[in-house]
């Protein structure tokens, strides 16, 4: 049950999110146990983000929530190929990206929790 919630402070056409989102579905398979076919994406384009006192160049702010505890290894595998993604599908460089992991013990889908 992951969900990657990508905020951008650019524009996003619907190509670019499209992208996007094929990337989000192949990187989700670094971590241990999780797949596309569970993968819920959303994207957020043209907010204000200031980073390191510039809210003119372009940024990001990630989320990466998954169902059960984070792999450090794996998040560090994820974060490459996010970071990676953002730069070819978007011009936004690495060193203007956060990413954010946390696990979740409580996961409802359904109307029931996991």
């Amino acid at each position: 049950m992951p969900f990657i919630g990508t905020r951008v402070n650019i524009v996003l056409d619907e190509d670019k999110r499209e992208r996007l989102k094929n990337r989000w579905d192949q990187a989700i398979t670094l971590l241990p146990g999780k797949s596309p076919q569970w993968l819920m994406a959303g994207f957020e384009d043209g907010v204000s983000l200031s980073f390191q006192g510039d809210h003119q160049s372009p940024a990001a702010f990630v989320e990466v929530k998954v169902f059960g505890a984070v792999d450090a290894a794996a998040s560090d595998r994820l974060t490459a190929a996010i970071t990676q993604a953002l730069q070819e599908e978007c011009g936004i460089a690495a060193n203007r990206v956060y990413i954010a992991y946390e696990g979740i013990e409580n996961w409802g889908w359904n109307g029931h929790n996991f």
